[in-house]
């Protein structure tokens, strides 16, 4: 469901912004939207769970879900640091309903504080907190706040992975990198030839790159020459998502990939409306009376997603706000193995990626780079 969700996102942003890099973290806008939900009835609850695509749990195991799922994603590995801040700042002046107060603190591990919206300094407050969570990776997130606002829901993950095998810091040289208007530019690009699972369409190219002990890999996809990285996306469906990711195989690749940093910030409503969640922006028709004890009608009034990646030589660090994931690997000839040239895999042209937990099958963050900065 999350990366369901994830994907269709993406798809609404890409609409608008086909020229620019994208990241968001599907996991962290979904606990996000959790907590709104915790306070939602009626047809406004509806909406966000069909925009989660949770239609299929029942709604009192949604809660119950996010628990698990929370627990499972910070399973120990030596390697990769994961850390999930959720935290709700309600208005002092608006009395809460404690069963909305309740929910979000015991399963979704909200951390609950008042704040006086009426105070333009206390923006400070709620930066510093996300700045915190996040490692200092996102300093700010909200410039101001309205005098009407009785709640903000923020939920941060910072995530920060080696690889389980780094990249040479001195095989990295500038090598040219194609964008999508037919210029070039120069870029920062790693090399590694090791074997690592791939897999390969008549479309593109895929390689899985893991960290630490395997649990989490950053999969590339990369549209072959000629084919729009547009065209990509379009076949970018959990139904193809869930199909190639059972048909990785073990293989020797020869990957040349820039290094990268994304700073990404975008306002969702939009997006969200196209999802079908649009009455819960709707001032008149939004319904979130399990969140206040009041009859004061409550809205949400913009949802801001800020994400940071950035993929070096030694490895990923990412924030927002042994277990190898192979199927059916290819057994080669002893013989054989010397015998056949590794697989050439130039990043030199925009691609999509994702940085997946492959126990949960959670995608933690996806985007596209269509020119990598640094």
């Amino acid at each position: 469901a999350n990366t369901t969700f994830g994907f269709k996102l993406l798809n609404e942003l890409e609409k608008n912004e086909q020229s620019t890099n994208t990241l968001i973290s599907p996991f962290s806008l979904s606990v996000a939207l959790a907590m709104a939900r915790n306070g939602a009835a009626g047809e406004t609850e509806q909406a966000i769970i069909s925009a989660l695509q949770l239609q299929a749990l029942d709604p009192e195991l949604i809660n119950v879900n996010y628990v698990y799922l929370q627990r499972a994603l910070q399973a120990p590995d030596s390697k990769v640091t994961l850390e999930i801040a959720n935290a709700l700042w309600a208005a002092e002046d608006i009395e809460f309903d404690p069963g909305f107060l309740n929910r979000n603190n015991q399963f979704l591990d909200t951390e609950i504080a008042t704040l006086d919206f009426t105070e333009p300094t206390n923006v400070s407050t709620i930066n510093d907190s996300v700045n915190a969570n996040t490692n200092g990776a996102i300093p700010s997130v909200v410039d101001a706040i309205d005098s009407e606002t009785i709640a903000c829901l923020i939920s941060g993950i910072y995530f920060k992975g080696s690889w389980q095998e780094e990249f040479d810091t001195s095989q990295t040289l500038d090598e040219p990198f194609y964008l999508a208007n037919g210029d070039k530019k120069q870029v920062p690009m790693m090399r590694r030839t090791d074997w690592y699972p791939y897999y390969a369409t008549e479309h593109f190219q895929a390689v899985s790159l893991p960290y630490g002990n395997g649990q989490m890999s950053m999969y590339i996809f990369l549209p072959d020459q000629g084919t729009d990285l547009n065209t990509f996306l379009d076949r970018l469906n959990v139904e193809n998502w869930e199909g190639w990711m059972s048909q990785f195989f073990s293989a020797e690749v020869a990957l040349l990939m820039p290094k990268f940093k994304l700073q990404y910030s975008v306002e969702l409503k939009a997006a969200l409306e196209q999802l079908a969640m649009g009455i819960a922006f709707d001032e008149d028709r939004a319904d979130f009376s399990r969140m206040t004890v009041s009859s004061t009608p409550v809205f949400i009034s913009y949802l801001t997603h800020s994400a940071v990646v950035e993929v070096n030589e030694e490895g990923t660090e990412a924030a927002t706000g042994t277990f190898v994931y192979l199927d059916e690997p290819v057994v080669l000839p002893a013989d054989a193995e010397e015998s056949i040239p590794p697989i050439p895999f130039v990043v030199d042209r925009p691609f999509f990626f994702a940085i997946r937990d492959n126990q949960t099958e959670t995608v933690l963050f996806m985007g596209v780079v269509m020119e990598p900065t640094m």
